[in-house]
C-alpha cells in the first residue's frame, strides 16, 4: 500500500494500470484505485478530478510506452525493415497488453490531456515511413493504413477472434509484405 502523504498523480496511474491489466477497463473505478493505493477515495481527487481524467491519464501512459517501445524497435533501422519491426512491435505490444491496448485513446489529438502524447506517437509512425518519399496527405494516408492493418489485426487477434488452424504469425507476415508492397508502389 502507499502511504498516502506520498500519493501523486503517477502513483495513481500506476495503481490505475495495474487494476487495468488484471480487470480491464469494466474494472477500473475510483473505488479500487483508492483501495489498491491505501487511500479513501476523495484523497484521489487531490490527483485526478474524475474517472474520466483518469482514464487520459491512463491514454498517455499507453501511448508513451507504445512510443518508447517503437521508437526501440525502429532504431537504426530504415525502410522496409523499420515498417517490419514497427509492426511486429505494435502487434507484440496489443498481445502483451490486451486490457491497456483497449483503453488506449482512438483519437488523442482533439483531446488537450493526451494531444502531445498522441502527436509523439504519429511522429513514430511518420519518421518510420519518411524513407519512402511520404509527405503530407500521402504520409497520412499510409500510416492510417499502417494502423488499420495492426490494429484490426491485434485487436481480433487478442479477443480470440481467429478460430482457424492456420498460423496467426503467417497471415500477419503476408498482411506486412502486402502493406510494403503497397508503399513501394506494388500494389
Amino acid at each position: 500500500m502507499v502511504v498516502r502523504s506520498r500519493l501523486t498523480t503517477a502513483k495513481v496511474v500506476d495503481a490505475a494500470l495495474e487494476l487495468l491489466d488484471e480487470h480491464g477497463v469494466e474494472g477500473l473505478t475510483l473505488a479500487a484505485v483508492a483501495a489498491r493505493t491505501g487511500v479513501a477515495t476523495p484523497s484521489l481527487y487531490k490527483h485526478v478530478a474524475s474517472l474520466g481524467e483518469l482514464r487520459g491519464h491512463l491514454g498517455v501512459r499507453v501511448m508513451e510506452q507504445m512510443t518508447d517501445r517503437f521508437t526501440e524497435a525502429v532504431l537504426g533501422l530504415a525502410g522496409d525493415d523499420a515498417v517490419r519491426a514497427l509492426m511486429h512491435a505494435y502487434r507484440a505490444y496489443v498481445a502483451e497488453y490486451p486490457k491497456r491496448y483497449a483503453a488506449a485513446p482512438m483519437d488523442p489529438l482533439h483531446d488537450d490531456l493526451q494531444r502531445t502524447a498522441g502527436v509523439k506517437l504519429m511522429e513514430v509512425l511518420f519518421a518510420t515511413l519518411r524513407g519512402y518519399g511520404l509527405e503530407g496527405s500521402e504520409a497520412v494516408h499510409a500510416t492510417r493504413r499502417l494502423r488499420v492493418i495492426v490494429h484490426g489485426f491485434a485487436s481480433i487477434e487478442s479477443s480470440g477472434g481467429f478460430g482457424l488452424p492456420e498460423d496467426l504469425g503467417d497471415t500477419y507476415d503476408q498482411l506486412v509484405r502486402m502493406y510494403l508492397d503497397d508503399l513501394r508502389g506494388k500494389s
